[in-house]
């Protein structure tokens, strides 16, 4: 068996690259370093440094499987920039799926979306069916990726699912040359300034709730939608058990400092696992507090 993972030296691609050399698969990862590091590099899986457009058609076409995590996920600069992410995060994707079609072997292509696609959600928890109202052209642009997987998936018989991550954090998250990663997560940042000693900088009130989910789970979401017979279908991928920024501060027990909002960003993230739970037989595994003392104890 071999895998595809793009975006492979970005945060949660490092983890799903780590997942599947676990379950013995071979992988081939395609990152052009625009958000990824080498400092995510995985024993054991190949590295193309290059532009996915650039990536031989037969490296594909070899592919039983497709992880596409590629993208630009910088939620500030997606307002200022939206063309050249509308660039990386939807066309590239169609790209993508135009030249996979052509395989004979492919199993499944599992597409990172985000639940950013719910902007402030009506329900909460959130199902995958809620009403999409997104905040950025970050978070457009990814509901424009998933559609066109599903669209192209179902007239094309291409078997897709799409994965809408909550917030990711945990191992290799926090990027300080990239602040604006929408995988950049406020854990990640927490856990970094309380190890250099620096206050803990809560932007707004700190009353925003966020569903903070391990890596770690999120990568196990990614094996789980591969191997599903299922296609065609959209997850959330989750904990559904949200917590206030502000609590989550209070809980490293440091000082803490206050700072402006940011536009684009939902008060609340709050998943509905329902779907993922029964269809995929997925559920998290890892709470918040098991997965920060570890950030902290690094």
């Amino acid at each position: 068996m071999r895998a595809l993972v793009t975006g492979g030296l970005g945060f949660i691609g490092s983890h799903v690259i780590e997942a599947l050399l676990a379950e013995g698969i071979d992988v081939v990862a395609v990152d052009n370093l625009s958000t990824g590091s080498r400092k995510n590099e995985i024993d054991g899986a190949t590295y193309r440094i290059e532009d996915l457009a650039d990536t031989p058609d037969e490296i594909l076409l070899d592919s039983d499987y497709v992880f596409h995590l590629a993208a630009l996920p910088r939620i500030q600069p997606s307002f200022s920039e939206p063309v050249e992410h509308e660039e990386v995060n939807v066309v590239l994707t169609i790209r993508l799926l135009q030249r996979v079609m052509q395989s004979k072997r492919l199993k499944k292509l599992v597409f990172s979306s985000s639940s950013a696609v719910y902007g402030n959600p009506e329900q909460t928890p959130t199902p995958e069916d809620a009403r999409i109202a997104p905040l950025s052209p970050y978070a457009l642009q990814k509901y424009a990726a998933e559609q066109y997987c599903l669209l192209l998936g179902e007239r094309f018989d291409l078997p897709v699912i799409a994965l809408r991550y909550f917030n990711p954090y945990g191992p290799r998250s926090f990027n300080a040359n990239n602040p604006y990663n929408a995988y950049s997560s406020v854990v990640g940042i927490f856990t970094n300034q309380k190890k250099s000693g620096s206050p803990l900088t809560i932007t707004g009130d700190g009353l925003q709730e966020r569903d903070f989910i391990d890596v770690r789970d999120v990568a196990r979401a990614n094996l789980a939608a591969a191997r599903s017979p299922l296609t065609n279908r959209v997850y959330n991928v989750g904990t559904g058990s949200p917590i206030s920024i502000l609590e989550l501060a209070r809980r490293l027990d440091h000082p803490i400092e206050h700072v402006g909002p940011r536009l684009g960003e939902a008060r609340i993230t709050h998943a509905d696992i329902s779907r993922i739970t029964a269809e995929l037989d997925w559920r998290p595994a890892i709470s918040i507090d098991e997965g920060v003392a570890e950030l902290c104890a690094e």
